[in-house]
């Protein structure tokens, strides 16, 4: 019997390149006559033709199984939803955008056939990307390595390889905000890089403006370092010192006429100012923790599913 690879496309208003990612990605697929295929499309609530035509492509090919969301539940949903659907021995995470190429799986399929459970796919060049994306992309992966207790791969996104039992476990935890490229590195198993050149988008907009970029950042931090709770107790005794010299200036000041200002007005300003600040990063932060112990005590479903095509229900 045959091995299966699955493809895994998450889709949100992408009706500019759905039918150029299928008609590269099938070239692809069909190359590799040791396996059997299958490309599961989650639709992520689009609000153009993306539907329809992943349901068109469903019906004229029986390989295509498409997913669709009730609404927008963000890509890391769509993604989790798709591995959930899929029944390959291989998982590939990818997206439709086209600007990780579809003919570079064939070199990830065979690193997995060497033993590699997963195979992360790591950005040599990003095409057509802005120097501010560019920059804040580097300087997150670097600060999230620093605050992690797990090493997460620098310049790596969701394209990648996945063994079937990595994804397996993956779909089993039960955590509502998903940082799915820092789960793959917590699970541990063999995992290799593949360095590749990304490309420009083939068309359409970008899926993740800043506001997106943004959360998707605050999702990695808050799910994979418990550090900034240390940094807040660090902070706190660097205050409480800093506190004490500040009183010991304030004395000396008063006792040798050092200051000419109105005496306790420089410390009196300078710790409450000193102290409030502190105090609201301090709420921020653990606000941050205590509202993912919410959605987790919640138990809502990360996403709901409206309707599956070709998929066994």
């Amino acid at each position: 019997m045959k091995q299966k690879i699955s493809v895994i496309a998450p889709c949100y208003n992408e009706e500019e390149v759905v039918d150029k990612f299928y008609d590269r990605m099938s070239k692809v697929l069909k190359g590799f006559t040791d396996y059997d295929y299958e490309m599961i499309f989650v639709n992520d609530g689009s609000k153009d033709d993306t539907l329809d035509m992943l349901v068109d492509l469903a019906n004229k090919d029986e390989n295509v199984k498409v997913v669709s969301f009730s609404r927008n539940f963000g890509h890391q949903a769509a993604v989790t939803a798709g591995m959930r659907n899929s029944t390959g021995d291989a998982v590939v995470i990818i997206d439709v955008d086209l600007q990780d190429p579809p003919e570079t799986i064939g070199d990830m399929v065979n690193l997995w056939k060497e033993g590699n459970d997963v195979v992360y796919a790591v950005r040599k060049t990003r095409e057509g990307e802005s120097k501010f994306k560019l920059m804040t992309a580097k300087a997150f992966y670097r600060l999230l390595n620093k605050l992690s207790d797990v090493y997460i791969p620098l310049d790596t996104g969701d394209f990648r390889l996945i063994d079937r039992k990595v994804v397996d476990v993956i779909c089993a935890m039960p955590e509502h905000n998903k940082f799915l490229r820092g789960l793959g590195s917590w699970v541990g198993f063999k995992q290799i890089p593949y360095e590749y050149d990304r490309k420009q988008r083939a068309a359409g907009k970008t899926k993740y403006p800043l506001k997106k970029m943004l959360k998707l950042a605050l999702d990695g931090m808050i799910s994979f370092s418990t550090k900034p709770l240390k940094i807040i107790a660090g902070l706190g005794i660097f205050n409480i010192i800093l506190s004490f010299a500040i009183l010991v200036y304030a004395l000396c000041s008063y006792i040798f006429d050092l200051n000419t200002l109105m005496p306790g007005w420089t410390s009196i300003m300078v710790t409450m100012t000193f102290m409030f600040g502190m105090l609201f990063i301090a709420i921020w932060i653990l606000a941050e923790y205590i509202s993912r112990i919410y959605d987790e005590a919640r138990k809502r479903p990360e996403y709901i599913i409206r309707d599956r095509y070709n998929i066994d229900k």
